[in-house]
This record gives structure tokens, C-alpha cells and sequence, in this order.
């Protein structure tokens, strides 16, 4: 795929439990529809925002399943697979490919607080996930606490074929888009940006050709990506003003929780459960999330009514 294939506004699934804990899988496929109804440019599983550290191997490989087989097509979708060693990395990444996933994408391996791979050892890692031979974005997160400098970006974008998406999030993340497309060049197929596009004007002015938000809003979140694209800073501008207060309280108050919230709102599942030790959303938090959200009237809430 060319760059023009990776733009516009590509969300991360939430994934549903029922009450009890269990996954919610009819509510996975309603969640999935939901997101192709949002008119999602592509769709992320398995993600931080996906609840993934909260997720046992074996329903990975359920989701991973079940959300392909259920897109079937439809939207391009991108797999997680992040993992400290290298060789789970490489098999998540081959059982992505052979479902038929568009792209993977992975932070450099990490392990708590102290346990993190050196430079070299993050590059040797992307480079086996390459050799599984689907494209890969690279997940630049402050979760992972490992420091991913341009020039090992750059050297995995010219050196490493299949690297060919970049999902900045870090603090900063304009001026590191900047000037990762500056030194990359064409070897930079595809930046994005992240943290639920809380700094996407900028990070579009800085060159990013997509975002990877959460599902709460992803119609919006894409007409503020195309204006940009097409050209209408203006429009995009203004659009980006309108949508901040809901995108900042997701950011700062409540988390991956906000676009379940929203979900539930609109009947797309039934439970805002996470696995302990997440706590819900205290009454409050939630509140003044569906008054910034109602304003909106956002798809996720509007969808199974």
C-alpha cells in the first residue's frame, strides 16, 4: 500500500465484557459494525485502548479471529501484537497475516519499569516481525517508557521494508512528526498521530496524514483529518475547537472507559465493565462526558437506538 491507502481516522476497538467479566463477543461484532458505520477510514484491535493488558492469550487469539472474520473486508484493519519477546511478537504478527489483516502494529519490547529492549534490540525485533512480510506500524507510546529517537525510526523506515506506518504519541509529538518526515522523506509512508487526537491540529500541521483515536467520535475526528487534507486549515480549525472539550475529558479524566461509556449510551453493548483493577468511571467523570458528547451527537451514541 501506498501512503494515500493510510489516512484519516483509524480508531482503536474497544473490547466489551459482560458484567461477570467474560467477553462480550456478539458485543464485539456490534462494536465492529458500529465503527464501520462511524465511517472509519480502518480499525485497530487489540490495543492499550482495547484493554489488551487485561486480555488472556488465548481470547487474543478468540478476537483476533472473530473481529477479521467479522470486518471480513469491509474496513482495512491493523492488529496489535506488542509483546517483550520477540518471538510472541512474530507469531501474533503471522497469525494477523494469515487471518488477513491489513497491518500490525507494536511498541518496542518492554516489560514494567526496568525491563526494556536497547535501540539495536528494538530494531532486530521490528525486523523479524518484517520478515513475516505485513506492513507494520510503529507505536512511539509513553506506555512503554522505551525512547524511540528519529534516527532509529528513520533507519527502520529505509532499512526494514514492511515498516511503513508511524503512531506518534509521545509528549511533543508535532515536532517529532516534523522531523521524522524531514530526515525519512519518502521512506515515511504513513504518520499518524495518537492520544486520542488531543494534539492532532498541530500534529496535522506538522504532517501527520492520519490519527489513531478512540472510538468515541470517530466521524468527527475524521472531518477535522480531511478539511486538513483537502486543504481547509480554516474548517479543520474549527472543527478541531468544537470537538476539543470531549476529546480533552477522554484524554485527562476518563481513559479507554470513555468510548465504552459512549457505546453503552447507544445501545451498541450493554456493560462499561473492565477487568479489576480498573475502576469504572465515577458517576461524575461520566456525567460531564455525555454533556460534552451530547452536543455532538455522536454515531457510538446514537447507533443501536
Amino acid at each position: 500500500m501506498t501512503s494515500m491507502s493510510y489516512t484519516g481516522a483509524w480508531p482503536v476497538a474497544p473490547t466489551p465484557f459482560n458484567d461477570d467479566g467474560t467477553l462480550d463477543l456478539p458485543g464485539m461484532r456490534r462494536v465492529l459494525d458500529c465503527i464501520a458505520d462511524q465511517g472509519a477510514d480502518g480499525i485497530c484491535i487489540l490495543a492499550n485502548f482495547s484493554e489488551q493488558f487485561l486480555i488472556a492469550d488465548d481470547e487474543r487469539e478468540t478476537l483476533t479471529r472473530l473481529c477479521l472474520e467479522h470486518i471480513a473486508g469491509r474496513v482495512p484493519v491493523i492488529v496489535t501484537i506488542s509483546h517483550y519477546a520477540t518471538q510472541i511478537a512474530v507469531a501474533r504478527a503471522r497469525l494477523a497475516k494469515d487471518l488477513g489483516a491489513s497491518a500490525v502494529m507494536m511498541m518496542p519490547p518492554y516489560h514494567g519499569a526496568l525491563l526494556k529492549g536497547t535501540p539495536e534490540q528494538t530494531f532486530e525485533q521490528v525486523a523479524r516481525v518484517g520478515e513475516v512480510g505485513i506492513p507494520i506500524m510503529i507505536q512511539d507510546a509513553p506506555l512503554s517508557g522505551v525512547e524511540l529517537p528519529v534516527p532509529l525510526l528513520v533507519r527502520m523506515a529505509r532499512e526494514i521494508e514492511m515498516v511503513k506506518l508511524f503512531k506518534i504519541e509521545c509528549a511533543g509529538a508535532a515536532a517529532k512528526l516534523r522531523r521524522l518526515i524531514a530526515e525519512g522523506g519518502e521512506a515515511i509512508e504513513a504518520p499518524f498521530d495518537g492520544e486520542e487526537g488531543i494534539t492532532m491540529l498541530a500534529d496535522l500541521d506538522a504532517g501527520a496524514r492520519g490519527t489513531m483515536c478512540s472510538a468515541m467520535i470517530t466521524e468527527h475526528i475524521r472531518s477535522v483529518v480531511l478539511d486538513h487534507l483537502n486543504g481547509d486549515r480554516p474548517a479543520a480549525a474549527a472543527g478541531y475547537q468544537r470537538l476539543l472539550p470531549a476529546v480533552n475529558h477522554e484524554n485527562r479524566q476518563c481513559g479507554f472507559r470513555a468510548a465504552k461509556a459512549a457505546m453503552v449510551e447507544g445501545k451498541v453493548f450493554a456493560s462499561e465493565f473492565s477487568r479489576h483493577p480498573v475502576p469504572p468511571l465515577s458517576p461524575e467523570t461520566r456525567a460531564e462526558l455525555l454533556d460534552h458528547l451530547r452536543p455532538l451527537e455522536p454515531v457510538a451514541m446514537r447507533w443501536g437506538h
